[in-house]
């Protein structure tokens, strides 16, 4: 088997007709990083936690969940342009016992219809697959939208521990069954990958001055950003959208995601904010009556009996933030929950009002599926990489948003992930392995070539780089995204 896999063809001859026989001046590389810079601005102008905290921290996922009754969406079809291919991946890339040489079928997927080949030192945009089967985000905006005018190639690596790419031929949950196996699912593995694959490739297409820019969004994005410094012999630029890669190890403040949700949605609708605000105590109001939580259960039709107030509030909590995250056109997820609130009957109490909202955002259906859901390789996948290294401390302090006060608890959620995994997190990995304190000092003494962009009512841009540090490590923000 070759490292592209049974069934794929050599890819000298695949490739043949993507070689130009005349060899032409080489493009500068720096040339191409200065267009990017100048076509990014253009492209992004356009466009609290309570119990069992290890499940339900607001996810990372650059597209937003279906709604209700939606059913769960890929991408546009699949263009015949993009042609998927395997690589031979090494297990363990940072050890040397006689596992670590284990290899599995890693997917990536080329797209080689604008490329202006290798004699032109055409340029290699290469997508970071995140926490998701690489279908999901096929094909990958920035790159398919600019591949025409850049002349690029476009390549599209799948993570490892998602999709197709999982090793020993497990499934994703046989593989975090075992610990073993799972302890291979980790960040920096994955951007070894990331360099394997980009190299060999390279190498196939005759291509190494061929400059590469990665592009990756939200934890897609981090990775964008670490990769850019730790491998800058591989690629020659980032863009890292939506990441927020100072959202570690106290160096962004608890409250800073669910701050700019309640901004969303004060912006929105002051008496949607307020009312979402009042809404908290009466819940809990209701429910220690007699037969509140039945109560409770009718009122927002839950499929199940609740079992505690808790359960609806984070249910709520969690649809205001993914509401707020996500919150593009042409639905505008934020204005749908507000105009089911201030839109209820006249005369509703509080919570008939948040209800109008759910069923305004959600959809009318006969019951509303409350529990927190585990069945869904992205959640399961992230699961491990926040109770692993991905421990971002998300949180609500006392009157400092719209939600009840519900601060990050490293205890608790250390122990919740001990009870799931067996193993502690190691919260300050991530500021250890890619640094984040001192960021601006730190990235202006030998960072260059990241553009971090970021929309300001997206919660993860809290977090995130919001000033350019350098003249060549640039923030681009935008107001209304």
């Amino acid at each position: 088997m070759n490292k592209y896999g049974d069934g794929i063809a050599n890819p000298k001859n695949l490739f043949v007709d993507h070689i130009a026989m005349n060899r032409s001046s080489p493009i500068q590389s720096q040339q191409w990083l200065i267009s990017i810079l100048a076509i990014i601005g253009l492209f992004f102008d356009t466009t609290c936690i309570s119990a069992a905290q290890a499940k339900i921290l607001p996810r990372l996922s650059v597209k937003r969940p279906p709604f209700l009754g939606e059913p769960a969406k890929f991408s546009e079809p699949v263009s015949e342009d993009l042609k998927t291919f395997y690589f031979n991946q090494t297990l363990d890339h940072f050890n040397y016992r006689p596992e670590s040489y284990t290899t599995f079928q890693q997917r990536y997927v080329m797209n080689f219809k604008y490329w202006g080949g290798a004699n032109a030192s055409a340029p290699i945009f290469v997508y970071l697959g995140a926490e998701a089967n690489l279908d999901y985000d096929l094909p990958a905006g920035f790159l398919y939208d600019n591949a025409h005018r850049f002349k690029a190639l476009q390549v599209y690596i799948e993570h490892r521990y998602y999709g197709e790419s999982i090793p020993f031929g497990l499934t994703e949950e046989e593989a975090l069954e075992n610990a073993n196996i799972r302890g291979y699912f980790s960040s920096a593995q994955a951007s070894a990958d990331y360099a394997e694959v980009i190299i060999y490739i390279q190498k196939k297409l005759f291509a190494e001055k061929s400059p590469v820019i990665v592009v990756g969004a939200s934890y897609g994005g981090m990775l964008a950003s670490w990769f850019r410094l730790k491998y800058p012999h591989v690629t020659l630029g980032a863009l890292a959208s939506s990441a927020p890669i100072l959202y570690f190890d106290d160096i962004t403040p608890q409250n800073g995601y669910y701050s700019v949700v309640t901004k969303d949605f004060r912006e929105a609708s002051e008496s949607c904010y307020k009312t979402i605000r009042e809404s908290w105590s009466e819940i809990d109001r209701v429910a220690a009556e007699p037969n509140g939580l039945s109560v409770l259960s009718k009122k927002f039709r839950t499929c199940y009996q609740l079992n505690n107030s808790d359960e609806l509030k984070d249910y709520l909590r969690i649809m205001y933030a993914d509401a707020a995250q996500y919150n593009d056109p042409p639905l505008y997820p934020v204005t749908m929950v507000c105009g089911g609130i201030d839109g209820a009957p006249k005369g509703s109490d509080i919570l008939s009002r948040i209800y109008a909202g759910l069923v305004a955002y959600e959809g009318s259906f006969s019951c509303y599926e409350t529990h927190i859901s585990d069945d869904s390789e992205t959640i399961r996948g992230w699961g491990w990489q926040k109770c692993s290294e991905m421990v971002i401390p998300i949180g609500c302090g006392e009157n400092d948003t719209m939600f009840p006060p519900a601060p990050f608890n490293l205890t608790t959620f250390s122990r919740d992930c001990r009870s799931l995994y067996g193993v502690p997190p190691r919260p300050h990995w991530v500021t250890t392995y890619y640094g984040g304190h001192d960021i601006e000092l730190i990235l202006r003494r030998f960072a260059s070539n990241i553009i971090f962009s970021n929309g300001l009512r997206d919660p993860y841009s809290s977090g995130g780089v919001l000033k350019n540090i350098s003249q060549t490590v640039l923030a681009i923000n935008t107001v209304n995204e």
